[in-house]
């Protein structure tokens, strides 16, 4: 599957977050974790790419077969606000 700029940007970001589990990168993008991980490693420099890989790997909130029961989204409701919201 081709991305965008903006969707490479979109999937960079939603990896970063440390509650967007990259099932939900899946089901938005059609992009698996080892896709991402080819990604970011792509798109990050070296030292980069290792602290963020260090940081998601084995993290509860990256993996949604690791996280608790019931929790289902990524974000807090509030997180994102709607655009023209500071008018």
């Amino acid at each position: 599957m081709s991305l965008t700029e903006e969707q490479e940007s979109r999937v960079i970001e939603m990896a970063w977050e440390d509650r967007t589990p990259f099932e939900a990168i899946e089901r938005l993008y059609g992009l698996p974790e080892k896709d991402v991980i080819k990604l970011m490693r792509k798109n990050l420099k070296q030292k980069t790419f290792k602290n963020w890989r260090a940081r998601v790997t084995g993290r509860k909130t990256k993996h949604a077969s690791l996280r608790p029961e019931g929790v289902d989204r990524g974000y807090c409701p509030s997180q994102y606000k709607p655009k023209g919201a500071n008018k």
